[in-house]
């Protein structure tokens, strides 16, 4: 019963980092930091817009394969894998 308790914890704080990125490159880059991210720019878009409209997309998808591999690891750690 621990084991399960100590997996389910790890595998909830995973998901709590994932809502942190996630949170803050769509919410506090391409909200609330944009006007200081707009002064720069990356092939000729300002990157606060490119936050805004592309780069939390990208996130989240490199968020998703980022806690597969997490969680793979974390199956293979407490032996619960899909065979």
């Amino acid at each position: 019963m621990e084991e399960k308790q100590t997996y389910w914890s790890e595998n909830l704080r995973l998901i709590f980092i994932s809502l942190v990125i996630w949170f803050v490159v769509s919410f506090g880059f391409g909200l609330l930091l944009v006007e200081p991210l707009n002064e720069i720019r990356i092939g000729g878009y300002k990157l606060g817009f490119w936050f805004a409209q592309q780069g939390s997309i990208y996130t989240f998808v490199g968020l998703v394969f980022w806690y597969t591999k997490k969680m793979n690891d974390l199956d293979k750690k407490y032996n619960v894998e899909e065979s």
